[in-house]
């Protein structure tokens, strides 16, 4: 089908809901503060490392599952007022440590761009082909090759992303934008402010970070399997076609009840990129409803993790494949 046929197909789920998303922020951004609460209160109080950590590693996942609400915000789905997505969103951008304006439209450029070759750098993971990779010189590989180490990418550039970049306007940032740093910046401050004064400012850095830590490479990850698997979808862009790359260059990554909860549903990832109007709430039960949704790249939780071991896109073969395989093979 065509972009506008399975828009008109799946028009009933991309209905945004006032009663659903307020549901989702009590049982989400309340919890969130909650358990953060709790986290400082078990580290203050000098509690066992497993009982810090459990409530950290809890806080982090509700961090996760907010800025999928502040996704949904950024697209407009979240519920039906515009006014209301973007008051949302910054609150939630609070919490997430990122700034709503900015990453919205690098966001909308990453969703008309997602597998076309011609288009990559924007809202999405560096990724090279053979013949760019050899065709670079010595350093600019080395910086790739640093990069696409799974220690990196998911271990210290998650967290400097959005500990640093998401606090600085680039040249190119316009008024608005710039208003969205500052505002998520000084809202940063405000809760920080807070916490410090109950607990003390050392208690809540170390603790504030370390959930930030752990958020920031859980989402990482998750963006990474859903766009980074052997056959996903890559074309020039004469040929490239929107639906086969949300069909063909997302996944569906089938995880555990619990943790499709926590992640807000992002792993039904092939029908956000088919219609991205359709809220986090909704995902599930589109997948359900509808068959042909089913007949995508499923991943499963164990078989996702040989995929950070994929660095580099093969474009004769269209194969993402690893920089072990380039060495033996080419």
């Amino acid at each position: 089908m065509s972009r506008k046929e399975w828009n008109a197909s799946l028009k009933t789920y991309a209905t945004p809901s006032y009663s659903k998303a307020i549901y989702q922020i009590l049982n989400t951004v309340v919890p969130y503060f909650i358990i953060l609460t709790l986290t400082l209160i078990s580290f203050s109080q000098g509690l066992p490392f497993i009982v810090t950590g459990f409530l950290a590693l809890t806080a982090s996942f509700l961090m996760v599952r907010t800025f999928i609400m502040f996704h949904d915000c950024t697209h407009g789905s979240f519920t039906k007022s515009k006014k209301v997505n973007s008051i949302l969103g910054t609150i939630f951008g609070v919490i997430s440590f990122t700034p709503f304006e900015s990453w919205k439209k690098e966001h909308g450029i990453h969703h008309g761009a997602v597998g076309n070759l011609d288009k990559r750098g924007t809202g999405d993971i560096w990724t090279l082909t053979i013949e760019e990779y050899n065709s670079k010189k010595w350093y600019i590989k080395a910086l790739y090759r640093l990069f696409r180490n799974p220690l990196f990418l998911f271990g210290v550039a998650p967290f400097f992303l959005f500990l640093v970049i998401n606090r600085i306007p680039s040249k190119s940032s316009s008024k608005k934008e710039v208003i969205s740093y500052m505002t998520t910046n000084l809202g940063i401050v405000f809760v920080g402010t807070i916490f410090s004064l109950i607990f003390g400012f050392k208690v809540y850095g170390i603790m504030q970070f370390i959930v930030l830590f752990m958020a920031s490479t859980i989402g990482v990850w998750l963006f990474y399997v859903q766009h980074q698997f052997e056959e996903v979808y890559w074309e020039d862009g004469e040929d490239w076609n929107s639906v086969d790359a949300a069909l063909q260059g997302s996944t569906f990554y089938k995880l555990p009840v619990l943790f499709e909860w926590l992640s807000g549903y992002i792993g039904y990832h092939h029908i956000h990129h088919l219609n991205s109007k359709i809220p986090n709430y909704n995902l599930k039960q589109c997948y359900l409803d509808n068959h042909e949704l089913k007949k995508v790249k499923t991943v499963k939780f164990l078989e996702s993790i040989h995929l950070a071991f994929l660095q580099i896109y093969d474009k004769k073969n269209k194969r993402l494949i690893s920089f072990r395989r380039l060495q033996k093979n080419y």
